[in-house]
């Protein structure tokens, strides 16, 4: 790591080698450090992000520092239009991470940068945590937690949901949440046959409810409860658990998850974009395998006959409860456990995927969405997180499990991304690039719609809604089976029930 000084708004090199010394001194610059965006597995920790006041920096490093930098690339003008909180971990790249060091690259796989360039959340809007005790003075929850009910649970477990999903950011410590201005109420979930007490953090006004907790047993008044919450406009969020998928095979339904209108999640991995990066090596076994390679549903995979040159199978052992119920998926390997920093005074990360982290991460991001737009209507947020999710369809290790992943990798972003779209009238809504054979889909918005390389075949109901027009674009199929149904409708008199809450609308502006 080159030695920098800061002097003023810049920093000066402060090393001894002359050619590095030499290279930096015609340029101003404000950040010099290590990141882990971007890099890939070679290159760990030994990767720089920079900001200087010329681009010709970069070619001058690469020309008269050779001996220190084998690459470099100019970072392009949309990925600089996101916003990161100084305790955004070791992938940060603007400014120092303030905050716990550990990897969050999960968050920037879903995109949830991008997410914050339009809101970090809102204190007006709370998230609802059944899963276990947090404590509302500790410093990512001050100020805007409230216990309802108090849970059985062991507090580690609640504490590291509470942090994923709406954990206070840019304050320095810990991780940002991912909607990390919203507020939390925290209850328990002792009444499974009754969902009672998220039936109470409802009528408070909850907006969003995470459930990283289950049964297999099914209960109609549960299911009533599921209703009425989404008629107060609250939305449930449950994970599909983590049976032995190798016993299940996809047949063992979890509830809530599986009630109607519940948004099941289940997990997928996301570090490494192809297998190639990351092969490794069993000297027991002599077997070759990979691990957390991106959009495959289990976390290991291996080779046939053991070669590594061709398209590894993934290991049913590494896959959690996956069926026909699960609506999407997120990264669950290497998730921050705040329970652990808060309690235990260590900085840990999940090494299995377990699917009780990746709740938090839908939760968190539906959060963002009604902290952006609170008159969302709430039976239309599962349309969003579906439509802007992505497909991993033609993942082939996918393939024998096509069916019950949902609609495939969450993507925060461009949820948040779609709902500013719906309301602000300037640019269209995009649906494109997936494939929908199934669902129940609603949206109405305020802008045009496109659709492109898209299909709604089969069981798929698609009604949707705009005050303008909607696009019909290259690549798109509408063809419902008698099951199905499509309905494409004008409305020039929809109008908007309240106001985008931006973070900052001069950025939007510019």
């Amino acid at each position: 790591m080159p030695s920098f000084e800061r002097k003023g708004d810049y920093l000066s090199y402060s090393g001894n080698d002359f050619k590095l010394k030499n290279a930096l001194k015609n340029y101003k610059i404000k950040i010099f450090k290590k990141t882990w965006k971007h890099a890939k597995m070679q290159n760990l920790k030994k990767t720089f992000f920079v900001v200087a006041n010329k681009e010709a920096m970069m070619t001058d490093l690469l020309q008269n520092a050779a001996h220190l930098f084998e690459f470099g690339e100019l970072i392009a003008e949309e990925d600089k239009k996101i916003f990161e909180p100084n305790d955004y971990g070791l992938t940060s790249t603007i400014g120092d991470n303030l905050g716990a060091q550990v990897n969050l690259d999960y968050l920037d796989v879903l995109e949830v940068p991008k997410a914050w360039y339009y809101t970090t959340g809102s204190c007006d809007i709370i998230v609802g945590i059944s899963d276990g005790s947090i404590k509302s003075g500790d410093i990512e929850f001050a100020g805007k937690t409230k216990e309802v009910q108090p849970s059985f649970l062991a507090k580690g477990h609640g504490f590291s949901v509470a942090e994923s999903a709406a954990g206070q950011g840019d304050n320095g410590y810990g991780i940002p949440g991912v909607c990390y201005d919203c507020s939390i109420y925290s209850t328990n979930y002792s009444h499974q046959n009754s969902l009672e007490q998220l039936v109470e953090l409802s009528k408070m006004g909850v907006k969003v409810i995470n459930c990283s907790w289950g049964t297999s047993r099914y209960y109609e008044t549960s299911q009533q409860a599921i209703y009425e919450m989404m008629d107060n406009g609250t939305v449930v969020v449950a994970i599909g658990h983590n049976p032995d998928f190798t016993k299940t095979k996809g047949r063992v339904l979890y509830y809530p998850a599986s009630y109607d209108k519940v948004i099941a999640v289940s997990s997928a991995s996301h570090r490494y974009e192809h297998f190639s990066e990351n092969i490794q090596y069993l000297e027991k076994e002599k077997i070759y395998y990979v691990e957390n390679v991106r959009n495959f549903i289990g976390r290991t995979a291996g080779f046939k006959n053991n070669d590594t040159t061709k398209i590894p199978f993934i290991y049913p052992v590494s896959i959690r409860n996956i069926n026909s119920e699960i609506d999407i998926v997120a990264p669950s390997t290497g998730i921050f456990r705040y329970g652990e920093l808060a309690l235990n005074g260590f900085v840990d990360v999940s090494q299995f995927n377990q699917t009780s982290g990746v709740a938090p991460l839908v939760t968190g991001s539906i959060g963002l969405m009604f902290s952006l737009y609170p008159c969302l209507p709430a039976e239309e947020v599962e349309t969003i997180i579906k439509f802007t999710s992505t497909n991993i369809d033609d993942v082939e290790p996918n393939e024998p499990y096509a069916g019950m992943y949902g609609s495939g990798m969450l993507n925060t972003g461009r949820a948040v991304e779609m709902v500013f779209d719906m309301f602000a009238e300037k640019e269209p809504v995009k649906i494109e690039n997936q494939r929908f054979s199934r669902w129940d889909f609603k949206l109405t918005s305020l802008s045009e719609v496109v659709m492109k390389n898209q299909q709604f075949t089969k069981d798929a109901t698609l009604g949707l809604t705009s005050k303008k027009r909607i696009v019909i674009s290259e690549n798109t199929i509408l063809k419902p089976s008698a099951k199905g149904k499509i309905q494409l409708k004008i409305d020039p008199s929809l109008k908007k029930e309240c106001e985008l809450k931006l973070r900052n609308p001069s950025i939007l502006n510019d």
